[in-house]
């Protein structure tokens, strides 16, 4: 690997890391922030193309949340897409452990899931090979940059079941009732508008399909994260269960993270009619 002078490391991790909200550990000084694939820097110099003064992705507050809180913490910005070399930095596997996260999950093939913000694709072409041929991923961001990306790692990675979308800030795009999954890793804390998120994903669940939260521990101040990118447990199910999900778990294994577990009811029984309580004798 190049190696890369000491000050230029420090440049480049003030610059990740107030786009992705980690605050500098000690290890700053001699790891490289992040390296991706060819296709993502040839996609980040065909976005840079984009006329100057046009949003790149930064949160702005929302008419429901017009001074940029919700029920008592800050709404994070929104990671731009010209910070996106963070996502494949070299120590995430270490730090997030991506493949033992999905294994909890226990997704099945043939599976229909959403990986809402999903960025350049990092969890969306994980999940696209555990769902197979006969499962979809739909994978949603706000940046059409971040999309851009995403698609050339798809096609790098041979996955034909990815559908990207452009979504918004309160509207995931995304098909009613359709979704055995939806996953948000390190996304939920930057909606601007989380109920009305939740409203819309809840919507595009299945009846028993899951949503799955995770977020860095705000519960562990000596997790390198800025306050307003990490959730308590407690937080997360006081904006979340009102919103009409039940609680089911919260894994625990990782070494940063929350793995919260929620899931919309299954609809309830219809009541017998007098027709079919007559076939079986009831009065």
């Amino acid at each position: 690997m190049r190696k890369i002078a000491p000050a230029r490391l420090l440049l480049v991790w003030g610059l990740v890391g107030c786009l992705a909200g980690l605050e500098a550990p000690a290890w700053a000084q001699t790891t490289q922030a992040g390296v991706n694939t060819d296709a993502n820097a040839a996609a980040k110099k065909a976005a840079g193309k984009r006329k100057p003064g046009v949003d790149r992705g930064r949160t702005k507050h929302s008419a429901a949340n017009p001074d940029g809180t919700y029920m008592g913490r800050r709404i994070a910005d929104v990671m731009s897409w010209e910070g996106a070399d963070w996502l494949f930095r070299e120590t995430r596997v270490q730090e997030e452990q991506p493949e033992a996260m999905l294994d909890a999950l226990k997704i099945p093939r043939g599976a229909v899931v959403a990986d809402v913000g999903a960025g350049a694709g990092y969890h969306s072409i994980r999940l696209a090979r555990r769902v197979g041929a006969k499962g979809m991923v739909l994978a949603t961001d706000l940046q059409p940059e971040m999309l851009r990306m995403l698609r050339e790692n798809a096609r790098t990675a041979r996955a034909t079941n990815i559908k990207p979308i452009l979504a918004s800030q309160d509207d995931p795009k995304l098909p009613v009732n359709k979704l055995d999954l939806v996953l948000m890793v390190d996304v939920y804390h930057e909606c601007t508008d989380p109920e009305t998120m939740l409203k819309a994903i809840k919507q595009a669940l299945k009846p028993s399909g899951r949503l799955v939260l995770v977020e860095f521990r705000a519960e562990d101040p000596e997790i390198p994260i800025k306050p307003e990118h990490k959730m308590s447990l407690k937080q997360v199910r006081r904006e979340v269960e009102p919103i009409g999900f039940v609680f089911k778990e919260s894994l625990e294994f990782l070494p940063w993270q929350h793995v919260i577990v929620f899931e919309k009811p299954a609809e309830p029984k219809k009541p017998e009619t007098s027709k079919s309580a007559a076939k079986t004798g009831a009065p």
